[in-house]
């Protein structure tokens, strides 16, 4: 196969298996699952110094230097999207230059302005134990996600305004999907949702998609 992706769904490893599946790829999936220590390895370490998941394998013929490995989720998803996909205005792959630098710039900002926050609002709202949790932490992250939330808001406010439903286009690119697999973390958040109602139809429209369904149904 083409792709061996390394981690497990419930991580950020969601992005790269995500993208491989919206664009009907073939890959190998190794389950790596980091709880266990399996991105401890000798082996998974060759991959990745860092010790993270997920790890994408590009088993390129015509790679000079052998295969390529990519680490980094949002730089494998944005990765499979750009050298496995086809830039013709109906998948996922940006087709021009502006939806390139608005799947460049919307991935980045998910990083820098939401992750920390939306990650705080899931573990201390869900996914601690309900002893180990801090619920005052949950409420100040959420406070501040509405600095950001509230340019998502805008920006699509911006793109209906255009005759375009999504982030970067009128149809569903990597994106949108980059965006949503952070922000699907604080999706039950109803003071956060119900605040962004344009970000919230949006991101339900995302989650509904016949990959993402697809990609949970097998992970039960």
């Amino acid at each position: 196969m083409p792709l061996t992706i390394y981690g497990i769904l419930a991580s950020r490893a969601l992005r790269p298996l995500w993208a491989a599946t919206e664009l009907g790829l073939p890959f190998e999936h190794v389950q790596t699952d980091y709880r266990q220590g399996n991105s401890r390895t000798p082996e998974f370490l060759s991959l990745n110094p860092n010790g993270r998941v997920p790890v994408v394998v590009d088993h390129r013929p015509d790679s000079v230097g052998g295969d390529i490995v990519i680490w980094e989720s949002m730089a494998c998803a944005l990765y499979i999207a750009r050298y496995h996909g086809q830039a013709d205005g109906s998948s996922i792959t940006p087709a021009t230059p502006r939806e390139d630098a608005e799947a460049l710039r919307w991935s980045f900002w998910t990083m820098t302005e939401v992750e920390k926050d939306a990650l705080t609002v899931l573990m201390h709202r869900l996914s601690m134990p309900e002893t180990q949790r801090k619920p005052e932490l949950a409420d100040q992250a959420e406070r501040r996600l509405h600095v950001p939330l509230r340019v998502l808001e805008q920006h699509l406010a911006q793109q209906q305004a255009r005759g375009e439903a999504h982030i970067a286009a009128d149809r569903f690119t990597v994106a949108d999907l980059c965006v949503a697999s952070v922000l699907l973390w604080v999706r039950a958040t109803r003071t956060l949702m119900d605040n962004f109602p344009l970000t919230s139809a949006w991101l339900k429209g995302c989650l509904a998609r016949p990959a993402y369904q697809a990609l949970k149904k097998n992970a039960a």
